[in-house]
């Protein structure tokens, strides 16, 4: 019996104990570089941090699941004046850890 590989996509609720985080450096046409990026701002999950005079932007997607993610990655690949993109970060985990919290240890001593 054949696999269906799109079973992965078919629970697409809000409903997920996951975290997903992907750094992109985005390449715009220089003249269009401001317009991209305050597009690129205006995406649900998108963080754009910053960007310089040869084109260069760096952007953090963030979102439940990992199909989501990839969505905004095609989504700014398909933005007018985007030359290309480069994904260079990616992680992700479930989100209980994250919500532990940290213990605030303050003895100097014992930071190295």
């Amino acid at each position: 019996m054949p696999v269906d590989t799109h079973d992965r996509f078919d629970d697409q609720t809000d409903n997920s104990d996951e975290f997903h985080v992907a750094g992109v450096v985005v390449y715009a046409r220089i003249e269009s570089l401001k317009r991209v990026a305050e597009h690129l701002a205006e995406l649900p999950g998108a963080e754009v941090h910053g960007f310089n005079a040869d084109g260069r932007i760096v952007l953090t997607l963030e979102g439940n699941r990992s199909f989501y993610v990839a969505e905004l990655l095609h989504a700014v690949q398909a933005l007018p004046d985007v030359v290309s993109t480069a994904l260079v970060y990616q992680h992700h985990e479930h989100v209980d850890p994250l919500s532990e919290e940290i213990a605030d240890e303050t003895d100097s001593s014992r930071v190295h």
